[in-house]
């Protein structure tokens, strides 16, 4: 074949495949390429960094010093004082990020449904789905018709939805847990309800959403909006970047009038070991009020990243172009000056896409980097392979090998370099283990010592792992993750990874007495055990990668921690993974197991068998 065919049918396929990527981004988007749009956002968002929020909303938190004085949670009487003394203060509107949803004493409820009446207000409900995963698509004009249902809203009592306006909390996150968007719109069977940022925005604006295709309107104000309605959502930097106070000084009257006065005011709970945190690019802990709170004033000022159907527009047509750019300039001199200008080429291109993001339009940079590399890499190998007669080979293998980050599979890697290439469904068992404390213990030692804890603590957990059988697919602050059933199950990954359970609360429990200092910190732990389908997968590219599992199997592993530590046990297990383990596991013959006690957890519909195991020896 010579010179010039080839390089027609180059150019050809190039656009071909920009051209299928970027239909598929316009209309659906692409898991892969979500991920690694995650990642290079976040790089983004450090590379452009922190900037001052609009002073349009102040967070009033309910803190370690709330809870110290008045408990936690809240009893609804409380709560009620908090909204009148933030009533008083002339606020554009109170926003409660707290569900609602279950009757407390009856004197509290009715003091909280009078405070509620007292201002324009507005309290959260929750949407949960089938799926473990909020997926959207675009395939029809009706504006509403990319909104995923729900199976399930938690609304809150109609006593209180009556006395004040109701907002859906829900996020959109990333396979790293990071909010990457608002759904300001929720549809269930019967009804359809705004986000909770939208529902707040709207309230002290005193005007009624408009639903567009590409946006939301409020008043003159457009908002626009990606596929299913969701509001892109950036941060303006860490903790604490939107102005916050304490519930404790609103509550002894010493809350400033300034800091209340024509804003508007979100109530929330910040209390350390609440849970509901999540990681951004400036902070690995963000609370869940302050993501609320970001995207309430993106609303009310329009100041958000504009992510819509124009955006994806000029991704798809940069797909298309960028590729074909490339491969013309491949074809056109192989020399050193030649792979000069392609590389400027891409500098030049990656300035301008930092650029736009930087003025608030995030233009997507996997999709031009997917559509355009494949093709250019492509052509340049068949020129080589036409000039020399033969293809070149590179060994990626012993590189694979180091980009994994989890432990116990190297040899399986070593034999199948494809391993989780593409997503598998199968059933395993997962550990998860957590210290409960520490964070309070690490704001007052040093970052040496921190990182000396961390480290015995995580050579204790790798060691148990790899003693069962297990492979730890990610270390989560001061926690982590311990899968049994990879790279293939087994009929024992049960009993082995109820085994590892105990083998840890026992290890952990003599390390932390051993170091002096831990029992006056109340530094303490929690495990949860849970098996049964999970979905395992390869997440990342270049020079990091990392083996990673997901579905309703390790969310549930997670939350039995919570179950465990609400309970004062060590350990918590689910009826599933117990059974599985057998009559002769471990759990019978080194501890006292309690239960099956059926147990409703955080985030899920359905209440589920736990067993509580302590150990003989307390």
């Amino acid at each position: 074949m010579n010179h010039r065919l080839l390089t027609v049918i180059a150019l050809l396929l190039a656009g071909l495949w920009g051209a299928a990527l970027g239909y598929t981004n316009l209309h659906a988007g692409i898991g892969l390429l979500d991920r690694m749009e995650a990642s290079l956002a976040d790089i983004r968002s450090l590379i452009v960094g922190a900037k001052t929020p609009p002073p349009v909303v102040s967070i009033v938190a309910i803190d370690d010093r709330t809870a110290g004085a008045h408990g936690y949670p809240l009893n609804r009487a409380t709560l009620a004082r908090l909204v009148d003394a933030i009533t008083a203060l002339k606020p554009k509107a109170v926003a409660i990020d707290i569900l609602l949803v279950d009757p407390g004493p009856e004197e509290g409820d009715a003091a909280l449904t009078s405070a509620l009446r007292q201002g324009p207000s507005v309290i959260a409900a929750a949407a949960t789905f089938a799926q473990s995963r909020q997926r959207v698509t675009d395939a029809a004009e009706d504006p509403l018709a990319a909104i995923p249902e729900a199976n399930q809203l938690l609304l809150p009592l109609p006593r209180f939805a009556e006395a004040a306006a109701v907002g859906i909390v829900n996020v959109a996150t990333d396979q790293t847990g990071t909010p990457r968007f608002i759904p300001l719109i929720s549809r269930a069977a019967d009804r359809l309800d705004p986000a909770f940022p939208l529902r707040a925005a709207s309230v002290a604006l005193g005007v009624d959403p408009t639903i567009e295709r590409d946006a939301i309107m409020l008043g003159k104000l457009r908002i626009p909006t990606d596929i299913g309605q969701r509001l892109p959502v950036t941060f303006y930097g860490g903790h604490g970047s939107i102005a916050t106070f304490s519930a404790a000084d609103a509550l002894d009257g010493k809350l400033s009038a300034d800091a209340v006065a024509g804003r508007i005011v979100v109530i929330g709970s910040t209390v350390t070991g609440g849970g509901d945190v999540f990681p951004t690019p400036f902070d690995p802990v963000m609370p869940g009020v302050e993501v609320m709170s970001t995207a309430i004033t993106h609303l009310v000022t329009g100041d958000g990243m504009v992510r819509d159907r124009r955006m994806r527009l000029i991704d798809a047509a940069t797909a298309i172009g960028l590729p074909i750019v490339l491969v013309s300039l491949v074809a056109w001199r192989r020399s050193a000056a030649g792979y000069v200008i392609i590389v400027l080429t891409l500098i030049v291109w990656a300035m301008l896409n930092l650029s736009a993001f930087a003025h608030g339009y995030w233009l997507s940079a996997a999709l031009p980097i997917a559509a355009a590399l494949p093709p250019a890499l492509a052509f340049g190998a068949a020129e080589l392979w036409l000039d020399r007669g033969r293809a070149r080979h590179y060994a990626e293998q012993s590189a694979l090998l180091q980009r994994i980050e989890a432990p116990g599979l190297g040899e399986w890697l070593a034999r199948d370099p494809n391993f989780l290439a593409a997503p598998v469904r199968q059933n395993a068992a997962v550990i998860f283990i957590d210290l409960s404390g520490f964070t309070g213990l690490s704001e007052n030692a040093g970052p040496v010592a921190v990182s000396e804890m961390l480290s015995g603590f995580f050579e204790l957990v790798d060691e148990e792992a790899r003693a069962h059988g297990g492979a730890i697919t990610s270390f989560m602050g001061d926690g982590a993750m311990i899968l049994f059933g990879l790279p293939e199950p087994a009929d024992d990954d049960a009993a082995r990874a109820a085994a590892c359970a105990v083998s840890l609360c026992e290890r952990t429990r003599a390390w932390l007495q051993a170091h002096a200092g831990f029992a006056q910190k109340k530094i303490g732990f929690k495990v949860g055990a849970h098996c049964g389908p999970i979905v395992a997968s390869r997440l990342g590219s270049g020079d990091r990668q990392q083996i990673t599992a997901a579905g309703d199997t390790v969310n549930v592993g997670s939350r039995l921690m919570e179950v465990a530590a609400r309970h004062g046990v060590e350990l918590a297990l689910s009826a599933e993974i117990v059974r599985a383990a057998g009559p002769d596991s471990v759990l019978m013959q080194s501890g006292r197991m309690e239960g099956p006690l059926e147990t409703a957890l955080r985030g899920r519909a359905s209440r589920i068998d736990v067993w509580l195991w302590r150990s003989r020896t307390l």
